[in-house]
Formats: structure tokens, sequence, C-alpha cells
């Protein structure tokens, strides 16, 4: 329950399972790293969470279940929504016999402008 209040309780957010671990040792709930995981999978099984994996080593929870794209921001390691609801993909790959797309996750990177 402690874990759900710290995740959806600071409204729509993009966190790691070191994130949320961080913030409940803060708030004095004790519990370990692996309870953060288990939780955050189970969320993510049910539907309550979503899953975004940047780079293959860093997975990030969303809170916000619906259908949209993320910015990454490389220098400060942060996922943020992509705004436009209109953002569309003009060409899908072709799929594999017996096989059908079940989402599709765009992340574009971005970095400061040097």
């Amino acid at each position: 329950m402690a874990l759900g209040w710290l995740l959806f309780g600071k409204g729509p957010r993009h966190l790691t399972a070191e994130m949320l671990y961080e913030e409940a040792l803060l708030a004095k709930i004790p519990l370990s790293l692996a309870t953060v995981y288990n939780t955050l999978n189970q969320l993510t099984g049910a539907g309550l969470l979503r899953q975004v994996s940047v780079d293959g080593t860093k997975t990030y929870f969303d809170t916000n279940v619906t259908e949209h794209h993320h910015f990454y921001l490389e220098n400060k390691y942060e996922l943020m929504d992509i705004p436009d609801v209109n953002l569309e993909l003009s060409k899908m790959p072709e799929v594999p016999e017996g096989y059908e797309i079940s989402r599709i996750d765009m992340v574009v990177r971005l970095r400061k402008r040097r």
C-alpha cells in the first residue's frame, strides 16, 4: 500500500525501481529493493503501470498507461511524455506470420545543444 501511495500519489511519473526504493527509504518505509521490483512487476502485469526500456539497461515504470511516446533526456536520465497526441508512425514493418504488433514504444533521445 505504501508503495502505491508513493507511485500514484504525485500525479503522472516515470520511475526506476531504484528511484522508488530511495523514496521509500526517505519515507521510512521498511522494505527491500526486491520487494520494490516485485511490486512494480505485479502492478505492470495488472495494467496499472507501463514498462519503458531505455538502452536495454534502464527500465522506467510509467504511471500513465495510455498510448503515448517519450522523450529521454540523456543528460538527466529522465523520461518525459511526448505531448503531441497526433503523432503518427507512417510506415510499419512487416510482421512475421502468426504475430501481431501489441504495442509500439518510441523513445526520442534528447541532449543539450553544444
